[in-house]
């Protein structure tokens, strides 16, 4: 009876030790295949990520040459609706001669005037101390603002050395394009405000949306008259930084924008923004001057002796 009590005490122990076992290779392949599920779905995960990564990317490329597309297109349409709209007292017409007198040779020196819009902001002060930091004049057309820190980034502006242009003093299309009266009270507005506060008069003006745009219900000849008979000078741009196309541009985006246009030109205007919201043309700014100094180029004001670049002109009849 010893014997076999003892040999079934053996056997109910093999059989526990062998229940453990079981139950530990159980254990263990559920472990293992929490793990590999771990691992894979980490796997599928970041192949998913870098897919995305990759059409997200692949879009945004799409989106700016899109964006360069339209803006080209527009432009040209603009041009072709200006040179064929005549008036009794004159025609619009695409300024080509002096485009093609201003393509750069081999040789030639490039003049770069850097020109921004929709200022004062607090944007302004930071742009302004990039330019006392690299000793670089630029023009500023700016809209009417009254509060204490847009006098003072006028003044500023003035006592600098740089240029003040004006830019209307609403920026409001449908109000300042509305007629020739309300362009004019608009234009009053802007430039007794600049000499107010700064002591300038002004004598530099930047249409809102260019002299081109196609916004305006009134023929642009009608302001551009104005203009003349005041004896204001009106400049468009010739090269572009983008910053007002498109929000996917980078820092450098906005950079080689520019770089792969100012090449071409003996002068290049270059349109950018100073409003509150250009904080990339802000932190692109240094590096475009660094890059345009090594080319050689002259970075200068806008003077009475600087090529007027525009997109039309009013010939008289």
């Amino acid at each position: 009876m010893t014997v076999l009590s003892d040999t079934a005490a053996q056997a109910s122990e093999q059989e526990i030790l062998q229940k453990q076992r079981d139950k530990r290779k159980r254990v263990h392949r559920m472990k293992m295949g929490i793990i590999y599920f771990l691992i894979t779905y980490i796997i599928v995960s970041i192949v998913a990520i870098v897919l995305l990564g990759i059409s997200v990317f692949s879009l945004q490329h799409e989106l700016k040459s899109l964006d360069k597309k339209v803006s080209a297109l527009e432009n040209t349409a603009a041009e072709a609706v200006a040179q064929a709209s005549d008036m009794d007292s004159g025609t619009l017409v695409a300024d080509t001669k002096t485009a093609e007198e201003n393509l750069a040779g081999e040789t030639d020196t490039l003049k770069v005037y850097l020109t921004f819009d929709d200022g004062p902001s607090k944007n302004t002060d930071r742009i302004l101390d990039i330019l006392d930091d690299y000793g670089v004049k630029a023009t500023f057309f700016v809209v009417g603002k009254t509060d204490d820190e847009s006098k003072a980034a006028m003044q500023r502006i003035v006592s600098e050395g740089h240029t003040i242009g004006m830019h209307s003093y609403s920026h409001v299309y449908s109000e300042i394009y509305s007629s020739p009266d309300a362009f004019a009270a608009d234009f009053t507005k802007i430039q007794n405000l600049i000499y107010d506060v700064t002591g300038v008069d002004c004598f530099y003006y930047r249409f809102p949306g260019g002299s081109s745009n196609r916004v305006s219900n009134t023929d642009m000849s009608e302001f551009i008259k104005y203009l003349n008979s005041q004896g204001v000078t009106y400049f468009d741009w010739n090269v572009a930084n983008g910053d007002a196309t498109s929000q996917a541009y980078t820092t450098d985006d906005l950079i080689e924008n520019v770089m792969s246009d100012v090449v071409k030109y003996k002068t290049s205007v270059v349109l950018m923004h100073d409003a509150a919201n250009r904080d990339k043309t802000v932190e692109s700014l240094p590096t475009l001057i660094e890059d345009l100094q090594a080319k050689g180029a002259l970075l200068l004001p806008i003077s009475k002796d600087t090529t007027v670049i525009q997109h039309v002109k009013l010939v008289e009849q």
